[in-house]
């Protein structure tokens, strides 16, 4: 039996990918593997949105080339963005990667890896618009936790984004079939399911002609043995009164969203190509917060994109501080070749996106820091998953408006053992500019 190791890099999409692709292998007779040395084979799934993601890809299979030293018959699969991006170049330039898969032909690792041991090297990257097919997994986050797609692909053309190029239109999956999957997964143990895609509020558009995502979420909302619904990847403009009052009625799924924003200033919205304005970002800030009091909002913000000005600039930090959005993270602009954006005149120098990125860290961490004092003597029920090493009774979890490995953490110290994968309700006793401190509630009230 040959064993397959997995590393895969980039985003949860991605992760959905690796867990698709193991469950094939094992279902033909493979093995998967967390120990490298015992790998025959090493499958790379790799990400190239922006260019640091592309280098940690690049510098991942080159490591993994070195491994052929001493172990000549390794085996090198490289999947996912980067293969679908530059397969070609990727084929020349490292001989020692035996296959590159793209992202419309992960269903057909199967056939890859067995034309590999025979070996032949595979470059499979013609159809970026493929089906999506139905099929177990493997999964690699823990058993509590499972991520679900409800699309691939994106028919958003923002001018900065590769995405269309590497993952192909939207294509929905079935509403049936992914209430089957969940229905499987809670089976199993799952507790927190996370909804992604590209935009989970199109989910389908497409195949239905009309936004899913309301019902889904009330068809989710029937799993008694299901604890928690997350929402990433909302689009503002898809935000509708029928999502949130969604949201609203249907008590599993948590009062967090994530919503790329990206900018708040109206004439670099409209060279991003983004479907929405200043003034309506707003708007449904304020909608959501008004109707859902308890909302946290999860953002990202693009910083240096070509002619943002100082003033640009300032009025993302104002924005910032007056709507003091939860969790944010900062991405300085990347000029990706393929998008309209790189050909975009008045490129801003490396210098001043360092300088405006550690600005708005800065003030976004001030921001935070506040938010969470806020939080001081409040109780929270704590997703515990994590028992600290070295230390008795103390644990890291997560609140409800911490999504896992983005956002932050909650210490736990607890008065009992506590199982990993349970709830425990906490009470927060201190407070850090990310993290929140607290114990559990039966040994606090003593």
């Amino acid at each position: 039996m040959k064993s397959i190791y997995f590393l895969t890099l980039g985003c949860d999409k991605n992760t959905v990918d690796s867990e698709n692709m193991m469950y094939l292998l094992k279902e033909n007779g493979y093995e998967i593997t967390d120990d490298l040395d015992k790998a025959d084979a090493v499958v790379i799934n790799t990400c190239s949105f922006i260019n640091d993601a592309m280098e940690e890809s690049i510098n991942a299979i080159i490591g993994a080339g070195s491994l052929k030293e001493g172990k000549p018959d390794l085996k090198i699969i490289v999947t996912g963005c980067l293969s679908q991006r530059y397969a070609k170049e990727l084929k020349r330039e490292i001989p020692e990667a035996d296959a590159f898969v793209g992202t419309g032909h992960i269903y057909d690792i199967v056939d890859t890896i067995n034309q590999v041991f025979n070996d032949k090297r595979v470059i499979n990257t013609t159809n970026i618009d493929s089906d999506i097919v139905e099929t177990g997994r493997v999964l690699s986050t823990p058993k509590y936790t499972a991520y679900i797609k409800l699309s691939e692909g994106c028919n958003k053309r923002c001018t900065y984004c590769i995405i269309p190029h590497l993952r192909g239109k939207q294509r929905s999956r079935k509403k049936e079939d992914i209430i089957h999957e969940v229905a499987l997964l809670v089976s199993r143990g799952v507790k927190e399911i996370i909804l992604i895609a590209q935009d989970i509020g199109e989910y389908g558009v497409d195949l239905y002609d009309r936004r899913e995502l309301p019902f889904l979420l009330d068809e989710l909302q029937k799993f008694d043995n299901l604890k928690w619904i997350r929402l990433l990847y909302l689009y503002p403009e898809t935000i509708t009164d029928e999502l949130i009052d969604a949201i609203k009625r249907n008590d599993r799924v948590l009062h967090y969203v994530d919503i790329p924003i990206q900018h708040i200033n109206d004439d670099i919205l409209k060279r991003m190509n983004r479907s929405t304005s200043s003034k309506d970002i707003k708007i449904t800030l304020k909608r959501l917060r008004t109707n859902i009091p308890d909302i946290k909002i999860r953002s990202t913000f693009i910083t240096g994109f070509p002619g943002e000005t100082k003033e640009n600039h300032i009025e993302l930090i104002r924005f910032l501080m007056e709507y003091k959005i939860d969790r944010a993270g900062f991405f300085k602009f990347s000029r990706e070749e393929g998008t309209p954006a790189y050909d975009f005149e008045n490129q801003i120098s490396d210098e001043v996106k360092e300088e405006r990125y550690i600005e708005l860290m800065n003030t976004q961490e001030e921001i935070s820091e506040s938010l969470m004092e806020e939080k001081l003597d409040k109780v929270f029920n704590v997703l515990v998953e994590e028992e600290v090493s070295g230390e008795e009774n103390v644990y890291i979890g997560r609140t409800y408006f911490d999504a896992p490995d983005i956002d932050g953490v909650f210490y736990i110290y607890a008065n009992r053992k506590l199982e990993i994968g349970e709830f425990a309700d906490c009470i927060v006793t201190d407070t850090l500019e990310y993290d929140l401190i607290g114990r559990t509630l039966d040994e606090h009230a003593e």
